[in-house]
């Protein structure tokens, strides 16, 4: 069964990196167009909706991916949503949890957060928090939401704290460990927790694993980042790329300039124009008969990750895709079933 999900970081640049092209759509258009879009998602079986979270973005990066879980919450049913990665150091982890609570019974268990630790300073200035003390922190923040999360009393910081209500999803909302070191992969097992690494470090992996089996974790599990690729649809895949191509590679040198010496992570490209980019393959536009080969390949392990509104794509053109796969791939892979 092929498996889509639709990502979201709502992006609204102004003018787009690489090209100059002014973007042209607003941001109250791209929010209207998103929820619109988790609805149509929701109606026609799309196994989640992945967000994101940055702040001090030009382009208007999504910064309160809470206030946006809950929005599409509200107006979904079946559909999982899912922040990957909720910058955690960056909250008052007491009030962290208590939203994430509300969100988890209003959800009935369909929301959840990959908690992150970030690789932007900016950031960490932004709120008045020590870059340095950033593992400590993410340390302090995890232990507070999984015993706020288990009904305890405590202090914390000299305050006290019960979170209420209780969680719907047990023990506890969906949490996940994101990382791409060591001691990412070491948190995670030490915790219990899901591992969601940044890239496909066999190696990651593996020392996880043999944590959680030092450890005696019962059900270690292990959500890796797959290809990086993401994807579009069109009847006319040249067409299209030169509409919102520019778009695409906005996105791409946006995420390229944030990387720091040392930091890997699947979905980086390399490219500096839509050209490269195009040949690169990480951002695909495919048409439908092509999609539909690509999963007919992939068999059981077929996943398209949809990018609709990806660099402030106007929101006509991302329907026209979406619309597609809904319209011509899903139903030509259920008639081959």
């Amino acid at each position: 069964m092929t498996t889509w999900i639709l990502r979201f970081d709502m992006r609204a640049p102004v003018k787009l990196l690489g090209t100059g092209e002014p973007g042209t759509a607003t941001p109250d258009a791209l929010y209207r167009t998103a929820l619109e879009m988790a609805r149509h998602a929701d109606e026609h079986g799309a196994r989640s909706i992945n967000l994101s979270e940055h702040h001090g973005v030009d382009d208007g990066f999504l910064p309160s991916p809470i206030a946006l879980m809950g929005a599409m919450a509200g107006c979904t049913e079946r559909v999982r949503i899912h922040v990957s990665a909720l910058l955690v150091p960056l909250y008052d982890p007491v009030k962290l949890a208590e939203d994430l609570v509300v969100l988890d019974n209003l959800s009935r268990g369909r929301t959840g957060i990959t908690a992150g630790i970030g690789y932007r300073p900016d950031e960490y200035a932004m709120f008045g928090v020590p870059w340095e003390s950033r593992g400590r922190r993410f340390d302090d923040c995890l232990d507070v939401l999984l015993r706020a999360w288990r009904g305890e009393r405590f202090e914390f910081e000299g305050r006290p704290v019960q979170v209420t209500p209780a969680p719907f999803t047990k023990p506890h909302p969906v949490l996940w460990i994101g990382g791409q070191s060591r001691i990412g992969a070491r948190r995670a097992a030490r915790l219990g927790l899901p591992y969601q690494p940044a890239n496909n470090d066999a190696a990651m992996v593996e020392l996880y694993l043999s944590e959680c089996e030092r450890l005696g974790v019962a059900a270690p599990a292990v959500y890796p980042p797959g290809t990086g690729e993401m994807f579009w649809i069109s009847e006319d895949p040249d067409r299209s790329w030169a509409r919102i191509g520019p778009h695409l590679l906005h996105e791409a040198l946006s995420y390229r300039g944030w990387q720091q010496r040392g930091q890997d992570s699947a979905v980086v490209s390399e490219a500096l124009s839509v050209e490269a980019l195009r040949e690169e393959g990480l951002y695909k536009i495919l048409t439908p008969d092509e999609a539909i080969a690509r999963a007919r390949a992939d068999g059981r392990r077929a996943a398209f990750p949809l990018y609709p509104l990806c660099g402030g794509t106007p929101p006509e053109e991302a329907w026209e895709s979406l619309e597609l796969f809904v319209q011509k791939v899903l139903p030509g892979l259920a008639n081959e079933a």
